[in-house]
């Protein structure tokens, strides 16, 4: 072979390889929602989709599983989850979930915060940083907080009901002076119905001891890391339950009292 032949062909080569690189690029900057929000949330609680192909599509995120026993939270691929008795562990991949939102992330931006927030200061300070408000963003916070609150559900049996009309059952946890991880994100409006859109963070303790959905907190130190992803996916439940849904009730409002824990 000539060695302007070799180089052709090495050209073709190195062509391919930066085409394939740039497709699992933009794979790998993907939100994925295995589920359909507004239907978890409107009461379709049994598990479908197995955690075994959900980390085929990311490596952190959050999610419920089956029978809405507690919540999950995915993080670094390994999948954690709180129960109602506050009993956290890590769950095989072998099993399956109705609802769960993951991305591989990788952080394009990381901001160090000593200053104490709230939830609310928080949410308000995370918008100076997240600059496009149609973005889809994928938010991880570690460090220190003074202080915070989480909860889960119990497991269900039918007829099921809506998750707001499970918001008497929940269970509250408080955790002060903790080391640990946020696993969340900022989903923007027109990503309504299949998501849950506006901030929704999960809370894994260092000690991989305590979790569960935030409801209230106060940092310490925290870093901040910050993934804006470029595209979605929604893989929806291939079920009768699901084929037979009432997608036109407005379910807004139950989705805040749910995101904040209130009865009313």
């Amino acid at each position: 072979m000539t060695c302007r032949k070799t180089h052709a062909l090495l050209s073709v080569v190195l062509c391919l390889a930066a085409i394939f690189n740039a497709s699992a690029q933009t794979k790998n900057n993907t939100l994925y929602t295995a589920g359909h929000a507004s239907a978890f949330i409107g009461g379709l609680y049994d598990a479908f989709y197995p955690y075994t192909k959900v980390l085929k599509h990311g490596d952190f995120g959050l999610g419920a599983p089956d029978k809405l026993d507690g919540e999950v939270l995915v993080l670094d691929g390994k999948i954690y989850q709180t129960q109602s008795t506050g009993r956290t562990f890590e769950v095989k991949a072998t099993e399956l979930t109705p609802f769960t939102v993951v991305n591989f992330f990788k952080a394009q931006r990381t901001v160090q915060n000593d200053k104490e927030l709230t939830k609310n200061d928080l949410f308000l300070y995370l918008d100076s940083l997240l600059s496009n408000k149609n973005g889809i963003y994928a938010i991880k916070i570690t460090g220190n907080f003074n202080f915070i609150k989480t909860r889960a559900f119990p497991p269900v049996k039918k007829p099921y009901v809506p998750l707001a009309d499970m918001l008497p059952l929940q269970h509250f946890f408080t955790f002060e002076n903790v080391k640990g991880t946020l696993v969340g994100y900022r989903i923007p409006a027109y990503m309504d119905g299949p998501n849950i859109t506006g901030y929704h963070f999960h809370f894994l303790s260092d000690d991989k001891k305590g979790g569960g959905h935030i409801i209230d907190l106060t940092t310490g130190s925290v870093t901040i890391e910050i993934d804006e992803l470029d595209s979605f996916m929604v893989d929806i439940p291939q079920t009768p339950a699901f084929n037979n849904f009432d997608f036109k009730k407005d379910r807004s409002e139950e989705v805040k009292r749910v995101e904040n824990g209130k009865k009313d």
